[in-house]
Order: structure tokens, then sequence, then C-alpha cells
């Protein structure tokens, strides 16, 4: 088949984009053709396996839009959000996104769009007679949400698009239990399309690694040995809780642990100000890592942190426990539908104390983890090779029914 994806944000960064990376390359091993077209605002990696199209942003290149690509929240490369779009930069962004659609279906002519989020771009593609498969992940319906309440009349053209890309698809992926329950609820009429495929992680790029603690932290700049290492990775956003994680490790840090903060975002130095301003010992931000360095700092971490607010998936999570290292994650979202006592806690959303304590009980040895069975939970379940299987299942329907 040819596969034509498409993603509102770059390949990295964010949660979608490490989605559509990993299904991507996922595709492209099973020998299916694919190409991807994304936002850029600096030119983008090459990969060997399938084709980018990038649609770029921020004056990048002579062409190049002249605002930085838009978010629901922020990117580690963006803070400009959907929301305060004007109305000739909306018009000018659809412009782009449907130039691209229209040359890949032209020069590629996909068999099936496969657009992430309930959002713009599917509903741009869904005018170009191709099947279409929409990937819901759950701040598309949070904005979705957010717009309904405030009765903005200006926000109408993305509940419209919200609307028309899922009456539009022919089948609708939902990530998580709690964000196919939210679209039953807020889509009832689409309600016999969802079909539920947890994130499936590249276990070509996660997996356990037996590594020298002190050569991992000095590529990252920390110099010394801990008793004990605490890791995050993630974007610097509100709905992420890092205000919680740092609250939380006032309580639980100690003089032996260090903790390694890895993401960017809008709110990197208000964090950095709220740890100074705790006195949090061995508290490192390291800024966003490619996954190399992630896989390598999660496999010499003893607990990896997911402490958002309402977390749609949490593709983190199972990253980190590919490498061995056990999540105490937030009982809020999508980390409800991963995380067991084999291979994590969860914590009470937004309680920094019951997160200071869970974490407390992992590094006193109160709760103990097999690594090498957290890696393999991982595998088992959430391996992308495994979930590519039942998306192919999904497109092959919806060609048959065109």
């Amino acid at each position: 088949m040819r596969i034509l994806l498409t993603c509102h944000f770059p390949l990295t960064g964010s949660g979608s984009g490490a989605y559509t990376l990993n299904v991507a390359h996922a595709l492209a091993k099973l020998g299916h053709e694919v190409r991807v077209i994304v936002p850029e605002n600096r030119p983008p990696e090459e990969y060997a396996d399938f084709g980018v199209h990038p649609v770029y942003f921020n004056g990048c290149t002579p062409d190049a839009l002249p605002f930085n690509f838009p978010c629901f929240t922020t990117h580690p490369r963006s803070a400009q959000t959907f929301y305060d779009l004007t109305d000739d930069q909306l018009s000018v962004y659809e412009a782009a996104f449907r130039a691209a659609i229209e040359q890949e279906v032209s020069d590629f002519a996909p068999d099936v769009i496969h657009s992430g989020h309930a959002w713009l771009q599917p509903a741009y593609a869904a005018d170009y007679g191709i099947p279409l498969v929409v990937t819901v992940h759950g701040t598309d319906l949070i904005g979705y949400e957010r717009i309904m309440e405030s009765g903005d009349v200006r926000m109408r053209v993305f509940e419209d698009a919200a609307r028309k890309a899922l009456t539009s698809a022919s089948a609708i992926v939902t990530i998580s239990k709690e964000n196919d329950q939210l679209v039953r609820r807020l889509f009832p009429g689409q309600a016999g399309k969802c079909h539920l495929i947890l994130n499936g992680y590249n276990s070509d790029v996660f997996y356990p690694q037996v590594l020298p603690q002190r050569e991992v932290l000095g590529a990252l700049g920390i110099p010394g040995e801990y008793g004990h290492v605490v890791s995050f990775a993630g974007k610097f956003a509100h709905f992420k809780g890092i205000d919680v994680l740092l609250r939380g490790a006032a309580k639980f840090m100690r003089d032996d642990t260090v903790l390694v903060l890895a993401g960017d975002g809008e709110l990197f130095d208000e964090m950095n100000a709220l740890a100074a301003e705790l006195g949090l010992p061995n508290t490192h931000f390291v800024h966003n890592q490619p996954h190399d360095m992630l896989r390598k700092l999660y496999s010499i971490a003893d607990v990896s942190l997911l402490t958002s607010r309402r977390e749609p998936f949490g593709l983190v999570v199972i990253e980190a426990m590919a490498c061995g290292a056990p999540v105490v994650g937030s009982d809020d979202g999508g980390a409800v539908d991963i995380i067991t006592p084999e291979v994590g806690l969860l914590f009470r959303s937004e309680d920094p104390d019951d997160l200071a304590a869970k974490v407390s009980d992992v590094l006193d040895g109160r709760a103990t983890f097999d690594r090498g069975q957290v890696a393999a939970y991982a595998k088992d379940r959430f391996s992308q090779d495994r979930s590519i299987v039942h998306l192919v299942e999904l497109y092959r329907k919806a060609i048959a029914q065109v």
C-alpha cells in the first residue's frame, strides 16, 4: 500500500509527532510506501525508509509561512497556538497544507491518508476522495471541549474541522480507554468507527542497555555519580505537571539522588526558577534530547516520572519501561491503562505529597521491580510491531469501503 501520513507537528518534540514517526517506520518495515506531511521551522531530518514533505514556517526558507507552526498548548520549537492565529494566518495555513496534500495525491497517489488529530489537516484531506483514517490524540479533544465551552464564534472553524474530520473518516483510532470514551461522548454519531489501538513505541530505538552511569550523566553535562537517578522527559507545558513534580521532588530528593529533566517549552525558564526557589539539590534541566540519549537515560534511571494533569496516553511511559525503568505516573489519563503494580506505581494527580511517597517507596526499596520484566512487559504489549498490524487492517478496510 501507499500510505500518506499527515501530522500537525514535527516528527520530534511531541507525542503525536513521535506516534507518526513510529507508524511511518513500522509501515516501511512491512514493505509499504510511506510519505509524511509535517510542519517544520528548520530543515527536517531525512529518513531512509520513507519520504518527508515539509511545510515550512517561521521564515526558515524564502517561501516559508511568516509565523511559527501552531500548537494546542506549546511545543519545544513553538509557542504559537491555533487559537492565536489571525484569520489571514489561518487562511495561509490552510492553503499551504492543501497544496501539500494536493501534490502528494497527484504525485504519490496514496491508497489511504492517515491524519493525526481530529483537527484541521484531516478536514482538508477529506476533500480529495482518498480513504481517511484519523487518530485522535487527546489534545484535539481538549481543544474541542474548550471551544464548545467558550462559545467563541471565531473558534468555530476548529469545531467545524474536528466534526468534518471524524464524520469523513472511514475509521477513528483512539489511543487510550479514556480517549476512546471521550470520543464516543463528544461524537456519539461516530462511535461505531472507533478502534482502540494503544500507542506503540519503536523497539529498534528503545531497549535496555547496561551503561556506566557516570558516562551517561557526563554526556548530559552532569558531573559525578549518584546512588539513584530519577528521570523525566516531556514538554514543559502546564498539563505536564512539572510544577507538581518539582514540589514532590522537594520531599523525595536526597544527597545521593540526581533528578534529570529532559525537554523544552514555554515553561522551561519558569520551572528552572521554581527548582531554584525550592532549593532542589542535584536537579538538572538538560533540554530536549534525541531518542538515543533518552534510551541511555532511561537505562540508568531507577525510576522515570509522568506527572501530567491530563495525559491522553503518555508514550514516554512505555519508552522508559522498554529500557527497563519502572514508572511512577499520575492516575489521570492514559497511564492508568499502562502502569500495573509489576512495572510501576500510580500517584494521585496534582498531589506532590503522594508523588513523593511513591518515588520514595522506589528509592528506599519498599517497592521493587525486575527491570527485565518491566522491559518485557513493554515489548510484549506496546511494541509498534504489534500495533501496526491493527492499523494496516484498518487501512485495508477503509480502502475496501470505497
